[in-house]
């Protein structure tokens, strides 16, 4: 099940600017930083209270995050929502009608299980569910 809001993702397309502005203009501290080579994605987390903001960035200026940034620009990416039990949350969401970006669970940063609902499911937005490594 859906225990938690796990962070919400911000597409920026100067990774060390953006970083910059987290740290000294908003006062928040940098938790993690991570290249996902498989997502080709770099990520920086700030955590606020139960939850993180995540900066993403592509790495070597490839992969999903770049085309995003190419036709939309920065701004919000995604929210993802932290599971429990993924798998059941997969089929209980495709029972219901939900389309996934990928057929099964990837791993992300941090080591999670990730999967994203495509938009179209959701109003629009991208939802990520992760489930955080053991």
């Amino acid at each position: 099940m859906i225990t938690g809001l796990d962070h919400i993702a911000i597409a920026v397309p100067d990774f060390k600017k953006a970083i910059k502005r987290f740290m000294e203009d908003f006062g928040m501290n940098i938790d993690d930083r991570e290249d996902v080579v498989a997502a080709k994605t770099s990520t920086a987390f700030f955590p606020v209270a139960d939850t993180s903001v995540e900066l993403v960035h592509p790495l070597n200026g490839e992969g999903p995050i770049a085309a995003y940034l190419d036709k939309r620009g920065g701004g919000l990416h995604h929210i993802c929502f932290r599971s429990d039990d993924i798998e059941a949350d997969v089929e209980r969401l495709s029972e219901k009608g939900y389309q996934f970006l990928t057929d099964t669970p990837t791993f992300g940063a941090h080591n999670a299980r990730v999967i994203f609902i495509h938009p179209k499911s959701c109003d629009g937005v991208l939802i990520e569910l992760n489930q955080p490594a053991e």
